[in-house]
This record gives structure tokens, C-alpha cells and sequence, in this order.
């Protein structure tokens, strides 16, 4: 009997969402932000400390790298190649806007990608990645929108699985699906600890404000 895929319902992980929203909040609440002049914000939540060796241009071994399929096997990977959908992308091409919804995990083969939010009629860059890099990965546990916009900052061949395929998949192949939702909670729980360690950061910041304004 089919209970339907067990990465469509990942509630717990959704804190993360939460947390990237106080971050935010405290940020621009308390006008706090690294190299403001420059709009660029440094995030632990769209920071890639999983990136994968730029070298590798097989995309077999891309994504063995990554923690959402590093516990597969070369065989999965041929299996999962069935659902993976190939994209050409333009330098200023946008990927995807923030606010739509989140369809899927993104891999780069090739070229670079920014990442943008806009925030209270500005714009601000969250993070650059290159060839081996991947992103866009929490639209597989809950599908929510987008937080930020990807963009394309030059000609870029990248590597797209879908959330309805892929929820196919993991049904289709359980044992090779359990492996997949490990990496997710690995990937999740990771960016988890490091949004805890900012919210940290940004309330010590904000109190050393505060008592510098009394002061």
C-alpha cells in the first residue's frame, strides 16, 4: 500500500524558515549588515560548506558529492539520471524569483549563479556559486517560495531535479530513498546549527549597539 513519499511532510525542518526570517529581521530592524555599502550580506543559510571540487565535471561525480546523494551508488545515479533535466542559462538569466514556488534542487555543470534578495526596496547579494555548487535543495522537503532569486552572472549549464519527480523516485525505490532523505536532514541540520550560530552573532551585535547608544 503506497503511504506517498516521505519528503513531501518534513514539519520539523521547517524552523529553518523561522530562523532565516529573525535573522532577517534582526538584520535590517538594527540596520546591521557585512559590507552594507556593497549590499552584500553574509549568510550561514546560503553558505555552501558542502561545495564539491570545481574540477569535477561529471556530473555523476557532482552529485555523489553532494549530501543529498552522496550515500547512492554510481548505479542510483544512473537510475536518477532519468529525472534530471538539463538547462542552458544566459549570463542575466534569471533561474528562478524570489517568491515562486520551490520546484527543485539545482546543480551547476558549468558557469555561475548569484544569489539576490530584495528586501525593503533594495537589493542585496547572498551568495556566489560556481561549477560543482548546488542550491535550492529545502524546495525538496517543503516545496515553500523561494527566499531569493538565482540568477546567472554568466552563461551557465545546470542540472535540475525536480520535487515531484524526485518524490516519484523515492517511491518507486525506498531503500535509495531513505539515503536520500538522510542527506537532506545532513544538509538541513547543518544549515540549521549554522543559522543558530548567527542568530548568536547578530543578538550580541545588537546588545553592544544598544549599550553603546546609552552609553
Amino acid at each position: 500500500m503506497k503511504t506517498g513519499s516521505p519528503v513531501k511532510n518534513y514539519g520539523g525542518l521547517q524552523n529553518q524558515a523561522y530562523l532565516s526570517s529573525l535573522i532577517w529581521s534582526l538584520l535590517f530592524m538594527k540596520k546591521i549588515a557585512v559590507e552594507e555599502e556593497e549590499n552584500v550580506i553574509q549568510s550561514s543559510f546560503w553558505s555552501n560548506f558542502f561545495k564539491t571540487p570545481t574540477n569535477k565535471s561529471d556530473l555523476t561525480k557532482i552529485l555523489l558529492a553532494i549530501p543529498v546523494f552522496e550515500g547512492l551508488t554510481a548505479k542510483d545515479i544512473t537510475l536518477l539520471s532519468n529525472i534530471i533535466h538539463n538547462r542552458n542559462y544566459v549570463a542575466g538569466e534569471v533561474i528562478f524569483h524570489q517568491g515562486d514556488p520551490g520546484v527543485g534542487i539545482y546543480i551547476i555543470k558549468n558557469g555561475a549563479v548569484e544569489i539576490r534578495r530584495s528586501f525593503d526596496n533594495k537589493l542585496f547579494i547572498m551568495a556566489n556559486f560556481t561549477a560543482g555548487d548546488f542550491f535550492g535543495e529545502l524546495a525538496l522537503i517543503d516545496g515553500a517560495k523561494r527566499s531569493a532569486s538565482a540568477t546567472a552572472v554568466e552563461d551557465s549549464q545546470i542540472a535540475v531535479i525536480f520535487k515531484p519527480d524526485l518524490d516519484e523516485f523515492i517511491e518507486r525505490y525506498p531503500a535509495k530513498g531513505i539515503k536520500i532523505l538522510n542527506g537532506l536532514v545532513k544538509i538541513a541540520v547543518e544549515r540549521l546549527r549554522n543559522l543558530n550560530e548567527d542568530q548568536v552573532i547578530l543578538r550580541n551585535k545588537i546588545n553592544k549597539m544598544e549599550g553603546h547608544n546609552e552609553a
